[in-house]
């Protein structure tokens, strides 16, 4: 008995916590609720919402006791004693009041809800539907992709995705950085008439020297289009005697050399092309008036920085290259030219000897694009580049076309001028 007695006290120890079914059916038990610690939180993403018996509706909670709180943040007593020292006159709508207001027997919250919950007061204007958003977007987009499509230049660059010193990454980038900055490097086309001592044959007189001096030094093109440069910015700035006008030209030359060459003449070789004419003093005093009259300016575009470019949209080969250089190295010559901006005598010089070459009008959408010059717009600058073609032999300014009619230079200079192009209407 004794033992019965203890197996039937440790039994009962054992299932003291356990309700029976009978017991538990008599209970009246409910869900944990809300302790308010969030309030104007909005409900759960498909969250069932639970009460007991006894529970008031949620949307019988005053909505003034629940105005000072936004969003899901705790109410501490810190977060509490915040909100005591704010003043009481201008409180905004709790995030999710709307919400709290509705029904609280909805057992699942849908999409649906979203979309019929108010954001603002009545007086706000409507939003449009959706429907109308994603057609007024989707229009906006094709438009913008037509342009795209119209405006997008065919890639020339692939060829060099290999070459780190072609900089396929951002040669647009600086190309259309020339574009903007090349007015930068045009001067007044009337700038000779401020000149007291010098006009504008002497330009012409001196740039065809520098083109022969050039050539007989053997120096990068570049260097000759940043000489021409250098001596029409300076010329529109300061007044130069005609004795100086020389000294001003040498001393240019010297500068590009400086600035684009890795091996640069001395000072006494260009004395000697002088013919002694100047001493080394005149020299250096010239390029310290030169360089403080352009503030040390000498990154500027020339026409040579979008020759480059255009040629290589044209695919063009090297008899399309020198006589594209011929063409525009009669227009340094040229005093009435410097109304072209660079890269439109770029642009022009390549589309008249394309045509000078082939016997017809020849500017396909390619080069079009990549200059953004139309035929149309090439047509005046190559009239007067045709015309310079024409007398290029003759006169006493023959000094480029001695040089292009050498081997060297192709005999680009023999080629017969595109005579049709004078006829065309522009």
């Amino acid at each position: 008995m004794e033992n019965l007695r203890s197996e039937n006290y440790h039994r009962g120890v054992a299932m003291e916590g356990v309700k029976f079914a009978s017991e538990m059916a008599n209970t009246n038990r409910r869900a944990l609720s809300d302790i308010k610690n969030i309030i104007g939180g909005p409900h759960q993403h498909l969250a069932v919402s639970k009460r007991g018996l006894s529970e008031k509706p949620a949307a019988a909670v005053n909505a003034k006791d629940q105005s000072g709180f936004v969003g899901h943040r705790p109410v501490t007593r810190k977060f509490a004693a915040t909100l005591a020292n704010q003043p009481t006159t201008a409180h905004l709508a709790p995030i999710g009041s709307e919400r709290q207001k509705r029904n609280a027997d909805t057992a699942f919250h849908t999409p649906a809800d979203m979309e019929s919950t108010k954001m603002g007061d009545d007086n706000d204007i409507p939003l449009p539907m959706l429907s109308e958003m994603d057609e007024a977007m989707s229009s906006e987009l094709k438009e913008i992709e037509m342009e795209d499509i119209e405006e997008a230049a065919p890639d020339i660059d692939s060829c060099d995705t290999g070459n780190s010193l072609a900089v396929v990454e951002y040669v647009d980038e600086i190309y259309r950085f020339y574009r903007r900055t090349e007015g930068s490097s045009c001067v007044p086309t009337n700038y000779m008439s401020s000149q007291s001592d010098i006009n504008e044959k002497m330009r012409g007189i001196l740039i065809d020297w520098l083109i022969e001096v050039h050539y007989k030094l053997e120096l990068l093109e570049e260097t000759l289009f940043l000489t021409v440069n250098i001596i029409d910015r300076f010329l529109a700035s300061e007044n130069v005697v005609r004795k100086k006008l020389q000294l001003v030209g040498v001393t240019a030359m010297l500068l590009a050399c400086k600035y684009e060459e890795v091996s640069v003449p001395v000072v006494e070789d260009l004395i000697l092309i002088c013919d002694r004419a100047y001493t080394r003093a005149d020299i250096l005093e010239m390029e310290r008036r030169i360089v403080n009259t352009l503030k040390f300016n000498m990154s500027v575009p020339t026409p040579y920085c979008f020759m480059r470019r255009f040629l290589k949209a044209a695919q063009a080969e090297k008899k399309l290259e020198l006589l594209s250089f011929f063409m525009i190295e009669l227009s340094l010559v040229e005093y009435e030219m410097l109304k072209f901006c660079p890269s439109m005598l770029a642009a022009a010089a390549i589309y008249t000897a394309q045509c000078t070459i082939n016997g017809f009008k020849s500017w396909n959408k390619c080069c079009e694009l990549h200059t953004k010059y139309s035929e149309e717009q090439l047509m005046d600058c190559s009239k007067v580049m045709v015309e310079l073609h024409q007398r290029a032999a003759h006169g006493k300014l023959t000094g480029v076309h001695r040089k292009y009619s050498t081997f060297r230079y192709g005999c680009a200079a023999k080629s017969e001028p595109a005579t049709f192009l004078l006829d065309a209407r522009a």
